[in-house]
């Protein structure tokens, strides 16, 4: 399968849309003329398989033939000599070319441990098969040296299937978009067509059980959506005409019709995909830490691994043989494949089992920096509340006759507020009437004829303003605004008769969210434009003990500043455009899904599901993937080091000498120890 780095589009060399042969090679080319890309993991697993099987094939058959007393054909050295070499630099040839780039980058690696560990042993074996009159001992070691090359591969085999099952998270949402649509014509009639042949203003026919092809607007019909694999809620979304629906998702019931909107990489699937893959192939600001260490360790352990030669040989005169073995036996037990996969393996099963919770992370510093969070910024309005006026309190003697005439009103105003209480009251079965001398009082509210009676709604300003006697309704008044209700007064012939609240709804686990961040020991503060009387009653209803109204989104900037200077490493929550330079401004900017495309651009972690419950979530897997890197880490370095002073003779005094056979499957079990211990992380599940 290929995928075009610009277009998004994913297409298998048979049905790409054309090839160009050149120089011997066969470029292929989406139906937007973009270059295809083809990856195949699975011939790079099965060629590192192979691999490691030819080589331990041969290492075990020369192993053999070492403890045959007189072989056929051939002595035992060249036997050696003859099955040694293949595994030497066939199979060990990624390694030289590894160590190479090293070289040219003036710098070592762990490919540089195993090319001059295998490669002296190998070296030294055939100096004395050609010159046996020269060498200073008859001693072979062809046998360690394919081992040792057999045993790495075998372990690089392993770690590589490990983190394949790692990876598995991409692969699950790469399979979610369907190769295939069903495409409505303009006479009406229907063609299934490839998915990358679609474009933007089709019109999809989507019908039970089908999976969604492309985001898009839901035009005809209505459903209930399975969007768990998208945004892991595991209730189906109910869909009418004019909802947005997501590429990849489940339709449940209902056949509909829909209007494509984004396609290739601008959909929300491959959004999701290519930040996932972002994060997983990026470096944590620990990984720096542990590549310094590595490259001072290589060095380090060939003066170690020549000095244990150099005494044993000449301080201790112990036999050429000896001090060769532990030379070796130095070189390889040290060599830090664990240390550098150490990260990259938890980091790549985080941001894994992250996307698979709703949870985005960007790149792997975002990943260990949420960790540290010591205070979060929550933005109001679309981030603790829905973002949408409702009705909440309807007051008066006859709350359903007041909202119907209210509403009557209402129908004809264009103000938001006015909106909310004609919906309120068509949800509600109310039958309007018929409204006269309609009139809009700019900013202060509407007033009209409505059954021969006269209307006036609007602010408590207007009601001063007209001599309105609003004495009946003042205590609920205040009672709601206390609340943090903005409140439409209305009044018949002169007189307030009732009260319309109407309020930005808190989210549903707003609240929860809160309790979990200060039970997690973080200070929690809401940055809000809205007014100080209604910032402090949300903030009061959540949970949320400091706040600051009046802001402007300048200014949420500065408050963020603020913290920091403090000492705080500050997390900003935020969905809209005034919350992006907040939320780049913080050390982890966390943006909700639902929020504008600047916002989500501009936050380091996304949260696809809109639940604020995720925000701690996201600061609990940052913790467990940190702590995955630590011990992974702790382990490679304890493999890496306590083993260098076995291998170079410590224990011979008591009559144990690491064979280099042993040193290289120390560590490659080193190897496989880490990423199993990365993979252990899978287990973990979000609480709540």
């Amino acid at each position: 399968m290929g995928r075009d780095p610009v277009c998004g589009m994913h297409v298998d060399e048979e049905h790409a849309a054309f090839k160009v042969e050149q120089g011997g090679k066969t470029y292929y080319f989406c139906s937007e003329g973009c270059m295809l890309t083809f990856q195949q993991p699975d011939v790079e697993l099965k060629k590192l398989r192979n691999l490691a099987i030819f080589s331990l094939i041969l290492g075990l058959w020369l192993m053999v033939i070492m403890f045959v007393h007189e072989p056929p054909f051939f002595s035992h050295h060249i036997w050696g000599l003859l099955l040694a070499t293949p595994v030497q630099f066939v199979a060990g040839y990624r390694y030289y070319r590894g160590a190479w780039g090293a070289l040219k980058a003036r710098t070592a690696n762990m490919d540089t441990l195993i090319v001059i560990g295998t490669t002296t042993a190998w070296g030294y074996s055939t100096f004395v098969v050609l010159f046996p009159h020269l060498a200073p001992s008859m001693e072979v070691y062809f046998d360690a040296s394919a081992m040792i090359l057999a045993l790495i591969l075998v372990g690089k085999y392993l770690e590589e299937v490990a983190r394949g099952r790692a990876s598995e998270a991409v692969r699950k949402l790469l399979d979610l978009q369907p190769p295939t649509a069903t495409v409505v014509k303009e006479d009406g009639s229907e063609e299934i067509v490839g998915v990358e042949t679609i474009m933007p203003m089709d019109i999809l026919r989507v019908k039970p059980g089908e999976k969604i092809a492309l985001d898009g607007i839901l035009t005809e019909g209505a459903s209930s959506i399975d969007e768990s694999m998208i945004t892991g809620e595991s209730i189906p979304v109910s869909k009418k005409v004019g909802d947005e629906v997501i590429g990849g998702t489940i339709n449940r019931e209902g056949s509909f019709k829909m209007e494509v909107t984004k396609i290739g990489m601008n959909t929300t699937l491959q959004q999701i995909v290519q930040m996932v893959e972002e994060a997983q192939l990026s470096k944590a600001p620990i990984q720096r830490l542990a590549d310094v260490v590595a490259a001072y360790f290589t060095p380090a352990v060939l003066i170690i691994a020549t000095s244990a030669f150099l005494g044993w040989y000449y301080v201790a005169h112990s036999s050429f043989g000896f001090a060769f073995t532990a030379f070796v036996a130095v070189v390889i037990v040290a060599c830090p494949c664990a240390m550098g996969i150490a990260t990259p393996t938890a980091i790549l099963v985080g941001a894994g089992l992250g996307a698979q919770n709703g949870i985005l992370i960007k790149n792997g510093e975002f990943l260990e920096k949420a960790r540290s969070l010591q205070a979060v910024a929550f933005d109001k309005t679309g981030t603790l509340t829905k973002g949408e006026i409702v009705v909440t309190d309807v007051y008066g003697n006859d709350s359903d006759k007041l909202l119907a005439e209210a509403a009557s009103l209402e129908k004809l105003s264009e103000h938001p507020i006015g909106a909310a209480v004609v919906k309120h009251a068509q949800d509600k079965g109310l039958i309007l009437f018929e409204t006269k001398n309609f009139e809009a009082l700019a900013g202060r509210g509407i007033k009209g004829t409505v059954n021969g009676n006269n209307y006036v709604i609007g602010t408590s300003r207007l009601m001063t303003e007209l001599n309105i006697d609003t004495t009946a309704v003042q205590k609920k008044a205040d009672e709601l605004y206390d609340q943090g209700k903005t409140l439409a007064i209305v009044a018949m012939n002169g007189v307030g008769v009732g009260l319309i609240g109407v309020a930005d709804e808190l989210k549903d686990n707003a609240k929860e969210a809160v309790k979990r961040l200060k039970e997690m020991g973080l200070k929690v503060v809401m940055i809000t434009g809205d007014n100080k009387r209604t910032a402090a009653a949300i903030a009061k209803q959540v949970g949320i003990d400091e706040y600051v109204s009046e802001v402007l989104p300048e200014d949420k900037v500065k408050e963020i500043q603020k913290l920091k200077e403090n000492g705080f490493i500050v997390g900003m929550v935020g969905d809209g455009v005034n919350d992006a330079p907040a939320l780049a401004e913080s050390d982890v900017g966390i943006a909700l899904g639902s929020g504008t495309d600047v916002a989500l651009e501009t936050g380091g972690i996304v949260l696809i599901r809109n639940n604020l419950m995720d925000v701690p979530t996201a600061i609990e897997l940052s913790k467990r993937t940190y702590s995955k890197i630590v011990q992974n880490l702790f382990w490679a370095f304890f493999y890496n080091t306590a083993l260098i002073p076995v291998a170079a003779g410590i224990l011979i005094p008591w009559g144990i000498q690491m064979n280099p056979i042993f040193a290289a499957g120390a560590m490659a079990l080193s190897s496989f120890t880490v990423v199993i211990n990365s993979l252990l992380l899978r287990r973990w599940k979000p609480r709540g």
